[in-house]
């Protein structure tokens, strides 16, 4: 099968393309047709090997985290999926990612494509609708009336956690920049901070969940704007406990455990119009294509997600 691998940490240019073996697939696993998947930060913070201590992956490396496709084969126990059906997963990867024609998943990761969902749009939302609902849902046990703040509200994670919260029916304030003002009032954000000409944390107060994705200063003002026994849950760093403590808050880092269960509401959300994937850019399955996928995403600018077109099929 065909696969973009790397084998040294490095820039976007140590992504090659190459033919490998197709995984193995045990008991409890499908072998899944890849048909998409997307970028995220995660893939190129491997690559350049700022997370080699936390990520200890052996090379080759077959980067990416998210998948849609079909079932092409299945284990002997898996119950629920049938050969040919579509669906769509955060693989628990290892040094096999999903930049590749064919991934192993384990059944208890997949979730069936909705009939009106593209296989771009369903690559679109594991990694980041999986991130932005555990911070919302699990972390912050969000209820219809919160307030809520999204740090950079036109990003991948951003996007989908401002649409969860208003399925929610939470009150959401974002930040971004002026440009992405009329995209993240489309998204259901009410309130919007334009974050190169305002503070955040001098026009908003009492605010129930805080979102950071961004870290440093703006986490340290995120605070500001919360209410005593409010929560500020980040996947940038984790916060410092004394700053937590100094406010009267609950405060924590979170790190994805992916869930198909999960997956499923947030499909659930998608054919109710509650969730709709945002595909800013589209590259093809090829060395070129991955290394000016990681350009746009190494810019800090992209506008929702960026996909992989990897089958026509």
């Amino acid at each position: 099968m065909r696969a973009i691998v790397i084998d040294q940490y490095g820039d976007k240019d140590v992504l090659n393309k190459r033919e490998v073996e197709q995984p193995e697939i045990g008991d409890n696993q499908i072998l899944l047709s890849n048909r998409a998947t997307s970028i995220n930060p995660i893939d190129w913070k491997v690559r350049e090997g700022y997370l080699k201590d936390m990520l200890p992956f052996d090379f080759p490396i077959i980067l990416g985290w998210d998948a849609a496709g079909v079932v092409a084969r299945k284990g002997k126990n898996v119950e629920g999926f049938e050969i040919g059906d579509r669906v769509f997963a955060r693989p628990d990867t290892t040094n096999r990612g999903t930049y590749a024609e064919y991934v192993a998943v384990d059944d208890h990761l997949l979730a069936p494509i909705p009939e009106s969902m593209s296989f771009e749009e369903a690559a679109a939302i594991p990694l980041a609708g999986l991130t932005a609902w555990q911070c919302l849902v699990d972390f912050s046990d969000i209820k219809e009336g919160d307030k809520v703040l999204i740090h950079a509200g036109s990003g991948g994670v951003g996007n989908f956690a401002i649409q969860i919260a208003k399925s929610f029916g939470a009150h959401v304030a974002s930040t971004a920049s002026g440009k992405n003002e009329e995209f993240v009032k489309s998204l259901g954000a009410d309130q919007f901070i334009n974050y190169k000409e305002e503070d955040f944390s001098e026009v908003l107060e009492d605010f129930d969940i805080v979102l950071d994705t961004m870290g440093g200063e703006v986490q340290s003002n995120s605070y500001k704007v919360l209410k005593k026994g409010g929560k500020l849950v980040s996947i940038a760093e984790p916060p410092k406990e004394d700053e937590a403590k100094e406010y009267g808050v609950e405060a924590g880092f979170l790190w994805l455990e992916p869930k198909g269960e999960q997956l499923k509401q947030l499909a659930d959300l998608y054919e109710k119009g509650e969730l709709k994937p945002v595909i800013g850019e589209t590259f093809t399955f090829s060395e070129q294509g991955l290394k000016d996928a990681h350009a746009l995403s190494e810019t800090h600018h992209a506008k929702g997600k960026i996909v992989i077109k990897i089958s026509e099929d």
